[in-house]
């Protein structure tokens, strides 16, 4: 059974989904199970990869690491998503070239979670 919010990653072909509403089945591609990428929050390269997040304005700036994470194209963070305290999920998908930060208008307060997608170290969280 899937996990609800839970970030699955095709290790064939590189699909990457999130499950909206778990059913009971499997999630597949490629004709092999998706693998679940548990959310780091402090290993090795945790300083390129935890996110930051600082109050500016009317909402919140994310940035991922302390030390800014390359956005090279073999190497880049994916996507940046914030979850509110309330139940909203606000995601930016980026590209290589892009900084690796985000401006999210969102009261710091309300922020529940900021989750984070290496194309190469997977799922990072605080």
């Amino acid at each position: 059974m899937a996990e609800k919010m839970g970030i699955y990653k095709c290790m064939v072909c590189g699909n990457v989904v999130e499950d909206i509403i778990p059913g009971k089945g499997e999630l597949v591609c490629c004709g092999e199970p998706m693998k679940l990428m548990n959310e780091k929050n402090k290993d090795g390269a945790g300083e390129k990869h935890v996110p930051v997040i600082e109050s500016s304005g009317d909402g919140v700036l994310v940035k991922i690491g302390s030390v800014p994470h390359p956005m090279d194209a073999d190497h880049w963070i994916q996507f940046i998503e914030v979850i509110s305290t309330d139940g909203f999920v606000t995601r930016k998908d980026l590209n290589p070239g892009d900084k690796p930060e985000v401006f999210f208008q969102i009261p710091a307060a309300k922020v529940s979670q900021v989750r984070e997608f290496c194309n190469k170290h997977g799922l990072w969280a605080k």
